[in-house]
């Protein structure tokens, strides 16, 4: 979160987000992705809206194409874009939690469905190093006073459900790519001496690139390796010392980066990838200032972004000064007392779609589930869980923001690239893909009303008619 706009007020003005409503049986819930392939002249449709949730639609027929009409979204697969990683959202203390208070063989139906590659497919999940605001409880892995040597460091705190977890959901999908962040360093690394705001202290750098490398290596050692980390969550802001947060001004990222934590990685036989800034857009800036050091960018060429203050198109702007940075979407959720939290999903398919058309190639959000009331957290805060568990009757239900993310992790497979889609059309938010094995994918984000599509590519076309406030998801070879 910034400490100039909250993501409540974010999400208010993205109208995202209240409390699950109506149930959806877990065994039921969802269409499988593993349909049979179109035929060639056939496009495969599935539609969120309404009463519709993911579901199949009558199949659209090829033809030539006609005269131009003014309603077209043509598809170019020949003009390609950056390679996408995955979808997903984040295992934060408070999600794991939420988990594990499912009976065994609930939680393993719901992780074949969310995790599982002929399912939702869901990849690309972020992790917390310590304690964030979404957290049972406040902790480090090494709290207390001064322990320069690291010798009281311990995961001990994660091994009760964290790990298990986590270890769960890489066994429904062994490609699961894990990233993690550290809301705030332990508090005696800081100025104040607490986990709350305030900012790091130079001369701890050399111990918190150890604290690092001890986590991945406990964490490996635990059947849980991690392929990412993030230098701080939400680098330029200290929260107002509401929760688990850290000021890490530029200068201080860069040589740490450089100085401290990459040689450390790398000392130890450690490939996990280094990503900076892991804050908003209107910081992109920033980002191009730090990888204009070539020590910083001989261990980090990747920049992870936030979308609660700024346009997505700065990351556009920073793309187009280093156009081989990788460039990745790591935190957004639903705020729950929004009357919309279960219907939002043109909004959330509206803001992972401008993410993917400025140059990311995941996309992240926040916490994957929490209770009716988005607990437990320390605050109190109001974001809401991608999937809601309620605390007494353990009911599971989905968040708009769940939907949104079907459409695209059931059907963007990994080593996918973007192609060209491009419309007229203002009210309308599409973005398109090419799958490995040829498939062509086009996700359609309808916030407004009812209307009538001509889709094209090269000579053919077809006549698609979307329903208000929906996502529909066209498949084609």
């Amino acid at each position: 979160m910034s400490s100039t706009q909250s993501r409540r007020d974010f999400l208010k003005l993205s109208a995202c987000g209240v409390v699950a409503a109506g149930a959806v049986d877990v065994a039921t819930s969802l269409t499988s992705s593993s349909a049979p392939a179109p035929k060639s002249d056939e496009i495969s449709v599935y539609v969120t809206g309404g009463e519709l949730r993911y579901q199949t639609q009558p199949a659209l027929k090829w033809k030539n194409a006609g005269a131009a009409k003014d309603a077209v979204i043509d598809v170019n697969p020949a003009k390609k874009y950056q390679e996408i990683l995955g979808f997903g959202a984040a295992f934060t203390d408070a999600a794991c939690y939420t988990f594990n208070r499912l009976d065994a063989s609930t939680r393993e139906k719901l992780f074949h469905e969310l995790f599982h590659p002929s399912e939702m497919g869901l990849n690309v999940c972020r992790t917390c190093i310590g304690s964030s605001d979404y957290a049972t409880e406040m902790f480090s892995y090494d709290e207390g006073e001064p322990d320069p040597e690291m010798k009281r460091f311990s995961i001990a705190h994660d091994q009760p459900y964290v790990l298990p977890i986590l270890r769960e959901a890489r066994k429904q999908n062994p490609d699961l790519f894990l990233f993690s962040s550290p809301w705030s360093p332990p508090g005696w690394m800081k100025a104040g001496g607490s986990m709350l705001g305030g900012s790091m202290r130079q001369h701890y750098f050399g111990p918190y690139a150890q604290y690092f490398v001890k986590f991945l290596q406990a964490y490996a050692a635990e059947g849980v390796p991690i392929q990412a980390v993030s230098v701080q969550n939400e680098v330029d802001t200290d929260q107002d010392g509401r929760m688990p947060a850290c000021a890490w001004p530029q200068e201080y990222e860069m040589g740490f980066v450089k100085g401290f934590l990459g040689p450390a990685l790398q000392q130890n036989g450690l490939s996990t990838k280094i990503w900076i800034l892991d804050h908003n857009y209107n910081l992109w800036g920033r980002a191009v200032a730090e990888l204009d050091d070539p020590a910083v960018r001989k261990y980090c060429n990747s920049v992870a972004f936030h979308g609660y203050v700024g346009t997505a198109d700065q990351m556009s702007k920073f793309h187009s000064a280093y156009p081989d940075a990788n460039i990745y979407w790591t935190e957004g959720g639903p705020d729950y007392t929004q009357p919309d939290y279960a219907t939002d999903w043109a909004n959330w398919g509206k803001t992972f779609t401008e993410a993917m058309r400025n140059w990311c190639q995941s996309v992240t959000g926040w916490n994957l589930a929490l209770d009716e009331k988005g607990r437990p957290n320390i605050g109190p805060f109001t974001c809401g869980g991608m999937v809601t568990i309620h605390s007494q009757t353990r009911e599971i239900t989905y968040s708009g923001q769940h939907w949104a993310f079907a459409h695209f992790s059931r059907n963007v497979q990994r080593g996918a690239h973007r192609v060209d889609s491009a419309s007229s059309l203002k009210t309308l938010d599409h973005v398109a893909f090419q799958n490995p094995n040829g498939e062509k994918v086009l996700v359609i984000s309808n916030s407004g009303d009812s209307r009538k599509v001509d889709l094209q590519q090269g000579n053919r076309s077809a006549d698609l008619s979307l329903t208000p406030n929906s996502i529909t998801t066209l498949i084609w070879s």
